[in-house]
């Protein structure tokens, strides 16, 4: 795990691209997942612009480590391991990252991971993501993994939401937010808003709902 010389323990955040009815299935192209005849993969093109990567590549610059589920594991190991860590513009940033920082996948199924500096822990994912977090170090980062990321939200582990929102609504799907999402209240620390329409927003955890009364 990278030391930076502060002995704090990692935050957890999540970066996630979802439609405005919070589905989060196949962002990157027809072919990705089309499981559960979801026939909408790819949706995110048309929507893609300079500015988002500019965004994502201030993401990646705070990472420490990767965190992954094991579908999302599958996709970008046979990707990145592919693009040179020299590369120019986001993707050569994006590359950098993942290719040389620690990785960990969340998976009972996976018995083997070839993705260089990639280790399954293995056992329970909760108290796995825990002891990740427990390390010292700036931003343990997960990017995509929607089936995951369901688990840790639900453990209250998760520090930070990064959604990036395209303006698209695509009716069927998985969706980040189930009905049974644990209630949490955030803070929304930084918001902008993409050539293309994609709302960028950054939300930090502040812990239970606070509830009221509205009055006239």
């Amino acid at each position: 795990m990278a030391d930076n010389g502060e002995k704090t323990d990692m935050e957890l955040s999540l970066t996630q691209f979802i439609t405005l009815d919070g589905v989060y299935q196949a962002p990157g192209g027809p072919d990705e997942d089309p499981s559960g005849g979801f026939v909408h993969g790819g949706w995110t093109a048309p929507y893609l612009v300079e500015d988002d990567f500019g965004y994502m590549v201030s993401v990646f610059e705070r990472a420490d480590a990767f965190l992954f589920g094991r579908r999302t594991y599958d996709i970008f190991s046979s990707y990145w391991p592919k693009i040179g860590v020299d590369g120019d513009g986001a993707e050569g940033v994006i590359a950098k990252a993942f290719n040389s920082l620690p990785k960990y996948v969340a998976s009972r199924t996976l018995g083997r991971a070839d993705w260089e500096g990639t280790e399954v822990p293995g056992g329970d994912a909760v108290a796995a993501v825990s002891a990740l977090k427990a390390e010292p170090g700036r931003e343990l980062q997960m990017h995509g993994s929607g089936g995951l990321a369901q688990t840790i939200l639900a453990a209250g582990l998760i520090d930070v939401l990064n959604l990036l929102t395209f303006p698209v609504i695509l009716g069927t799907g998985r969706r980040l937010f189930p009905t049974e999402a644990l209630p949490t209240g955030f803070e929304l620390t930084d918001s902008r808003t993409t050539s293309a329409g994609v709302v960028i927003g950054t939300y930090r955890s502040k812990g239970a709902p606070q509830y009221g009364l509205i009055s006239e």
